[in-house]
């Protein structure tokens, strides 16, 4: 799904805009991604083809993730990595970013988790000091691994103790496995202070949603479109101000629903519960931030939405409380000059 195809759909780069939901690997684009396997000798032929990714499904979409993401195998390729996807952010308008990472994806490519790290954390630092943008990492176990495999990644996050990285999650395979199989594991990342966000409700159900919140107590939820599927979890969403880590170009491309129309996006947003709106894996869901902004313009959202949909996403965000506040500012300003101060207090 790319919201270029739809028609009357623009994006609007000078729009303040924030994500908290993309995996790192999956921002990495197709030229970039050949560039790297023809570095290392891989073949890439069956995932790239003219410029784009080929999947047909979400298991084959997975393999081509971890291809994609197999030549990446040095701190360097992580910080170039990095710094591409958050200075294309920036572009346009991108004032915050969060990504997910996996520790279990650089051991796969060779990379000690540390390294893995530090050499995001060197691209990050390039981007912020060419644009401005400011970003954190959220640290993700992935579900089809098991719960042993995510209470390794567990405790190597809490004992990580790094200024960039502010968060925990779970995702993967959302279909293996019950939440309540890695309570242990968000109990350690919860005493270590990171804050908590599980992939939920996406190609599973509203109930798939709700066990994550009777689990695992995640302030956000990565996905969760399929609450709209239960009356009673939207209520306990809104009255728990639980926040949506929406990516309507991925449940597009995936199939879970037909098209903006049909999306329920706008009807979440009704029901009182916090929205905001992500990319995920941009490339191969055909997608960017500012295509994921304008989606949601085709989808009745206006100007004045758009803005509180990145205000969400700031009050939202795993950041310190310094940074939060350079950010509402720098958004108010922006949201002043747009004519979209008066959303909400």
């Amino acid at each position: 799904m790319n919201a270029s195809r739809v028609p009357g759909l623009t994006s609007s780069p000078i729009l303040p805009k924030a994500e908290l939901h993309c995996h790192i690997e999956g921002a990495a684009r197709p030229a970039l991604v050949a560039a790297q396997a023809a570095r290392y000798g891989v073949d890439v032929s069956g995932i790239i083809a003219e410029g784009r990714y080929l999947w047909h499904d979400f298991t084959s979409f997975l393999a081509a993730y971890d291809l994609a993401a197999s030549v990446f195998r040095t701190g360097e390729d992580y910080a170039l990595l990095a710094e591409d996807h958050l200075t294309r952010l920036a572009a346009d308008g991108t004032i915050y970013s969060e990504f997910f990472i996996s520790p279990d994806h650089a051991r796969a490519a060779g990379l000690s988790p540390r390294a893995y790290v530090e050499g995001l954390a060197e691209g990050m630092a390039r981007a912020e000091a060419a644009t401005g943008i400011v970003a954190r990492m959220i640290v993700i176990g992935v579900r089809h691994l098991g719960a042993e495999a995510v209470e390794a990644v567990a405790r190597w996050a809490a004992a990580l103790d790094h200024r960039l990285v502010s968060g925990f999650g779970l995702a993967g395979e959302e279909r293996m496995h019950h939440p309540a199989d890695f309570a242990r594991a968000f109990d350690i990342a919860r005493d270590a202070g990171l804050s908590l966000t599980v992939h939920a409700g996406e190609l599973a159900g509203a109930e798939s949603v709700a066990a994550a919140l009777d689990a695992l107590h995640p302030s956000r939820i990565g996905h969760g479109v399929r609450a709209i599927e239960s009356g009673p979890l939207l209520r306990r969403l809104a009255e728990e101000q639980i926040v949506l880590e929406v990516c309507p170009g991925s449940n597009l491309a995936l199939g879970i629903f037909d098209g903006v129309d049909t999306h329920p996006l706008p009807r979440l947003k009704a029901a009182g519960i916090p929205v905001t709106v992500s990319a995920d894996d941009p490339p191969f869901f055909a997608t960017t931030l500012a295509e994921e902004y304008a989606m949601a313009g085709a989808m009745g959202f206006s100007q004045a939405d758009l803005v509180d949909l990145t205000r969400t996403a700031i009050d939202a965000a795993f950041v310190d409380e310094e940074s939060r506040g350079r950010l509402r500012t720098k958004l108010e300003a922006a949201a002043i000059s747009l004519g979209a101060s008066d959303v909400t207090p």
